[in-house]
C-alpha cells in the first residue's frame, strides 16, 4: 500500500511541476491571440466586387417530416458588393436569385407519384407552383442590405431586406471572411474576398405555408453562402 501511494505522490508532484513550467513558459512568451491570425477585409481594395459563379454556392434547408434537414440549392445566382475598404460600414451588397434554378436533387420520379401535374420534375413544381417559388409572377428573388457592421476580427454582420413572393421582411445575414487579397493570384490587379454567410427566416412570412398543416415541411429556412468576390475589372476607357 506504502508503495502505491509512493508512486502517486510522485505522479502528482510530476504533474504540478510540468503545469507549473507550462505557466511559467506562457508567462515568459505570451499567450498567443488567435485574432492575429484572423484574415481582414479591409486587406482587398475599394472597388466593386462581382461574385465568382464558379466558386460559389447557395443552399437553404428546411426540416423533412421532422426527421431531417433536407437541403436545396440555387444554381443561378447574382451577387455585387460595393466595398469601402476605409469604412465596411460604408459598404452594401445585393444579391439576385433566379427561383428557376433550384435543385432538390430528388432521386424519385415526379410523374409516378403526380401523374396529372403540369409539372414534369420536382424541380419545375418547386419553381413553378403556386404552392412554393411561383416563378411565372415572381421571377426574381432579391436580396438588398440595408447595414453592414463588423461584429469581430474576421466577422460581419449583414442586415437586409428580402423580397419573395412579392413581400419584403428584413432578413440578416452572419458572415465570416474566409480570406481577402489586395491582388488575385491569377487576375492581376484586382483584389478578392470571399465569405461564409448563414441566415434563417420564415418561409410563412413570405405567404409560402404549403406543407405547415399538418408540419410535413419545417416553417424555419436556413440560408447559406460560400463564394468568392472579385473586383470589377477596370474600363479601359477611363
Amino acid at each position: 500500500m506504502r508503495s502505491r501511494l509512493f508512486y502517486f505522490v510522485v505522479l502528482l508532484s510530476a504533474g504540478l511541476s510540468i503545469s507549473g513550467c507550462s505557466r511559467e513558459q506562457e508567462d515568459e512568451f505570451g499567450s498567443v491571440d488567435a485574432t492575429e491570425f484572423a484574415p481582414a477585409i479591409s486587406d482587398a481594395p475599394t472597388g466593386l466586387y462581382n461574385v465568382d459563379p464558379n466558386h460559389a454556392s447557395l443552399r437553404f434547408s428546411v426540416t423533412h417530416l421532422g426527421l431531417s434537414n433536407y437541403v436545396v440549392r440555387f444554381t443561378r445566382f447574382d451577387a455585387t458588393v460595393d466595398f469601402d475598404a476605409a469604412d465596411v460600414g460604408a459598404s452594401s451588397l445585393q444579391v439576385d436569385i433566379d427561383p428557376t434554378s433550384v435543385r432538390a436533387f430528388f432521386a424519385t420520379d415526379y410523374k409516378e407519384s403526380h401523374p396529372d401535374s403540369e409539372f414534369e420534375t420536382w424541380d419545375e413544381d418547386l419553381a413553378y407552383s403556386e404552392n412554393f417559388f411561383a416563378a411565372r409572377q415572381h421571377p426574381s428573388i432579391q436580396y438588398r442590405s440595408t447595414a453592414i457592421e463588423e461584429t469581430g476580427p474576421g466577422s460581419l454582420r449583414i442586415h437586409g431586406d428580402l423580397t419573395m413572393l412579392g413581400q419584403t421582411h428584413p432578413v440578416i445575414l452572419e458572415a465570416e471572411l474566409v480570406g481577402a487579397v489586395a491582388t488575385h493570384p491569377f487576375l492581376s490587379g484586382r483584389g478578392a474576398f470571399g465569405f461564409s454567410a448563414k441566415g434563417s427566416l420564415k418561409r410563412s412570412d413570405f405567404g409560402m405555408d404549403y406543407l405547415l398543416s399538418p408540419p410535413l415541411v419545417g416553417d424555419v429556412v436556413t440560408i447559406s453562402f460560400e463564394g468568392e468576390f472579385l473586383q470589377a475589372a477596370a474600363d479601359p476607357a477611363s
